[in-house]
């Protein structure tokens, strides 16, 4: 029996879908330990911070990084 188009790409939908399911996994402990790593990083500085730091503050905020400010930040390690 070959294998039809359609038959492939059910395969190639499952394995996608097995990849996603191992990957968010670790993904998820990625985020963990980043987190942790910049607020500690957020801890020990003070602005202007490198632009690793600004761009989570920007995200973790939702304000672009040049409207941070230090009250901004206080609010975030408390």
């Amino acid at each position: 029996m070959k294998v039809t188009r359609s038959m492939f790409m059910r395969y190639r939908q499952q394995d996608a879908l097995d990849t996603k399911a191992v990957n968010s996994i670790r993904k998820a402990a990625e985020r963990t330990r980043r987190d942790q790593r910049i607020l500690k990083m957020v801890g020990e500085g003070s602005l202007p911070y490198t632009p690793e730091v600004m761009s989570w503050l920007s995200r973790k905020l939702d304000k672009p990084a040049k409207k941070i400010t230090a009250a901004d930040i206080k609010t975030l390690s408390a």
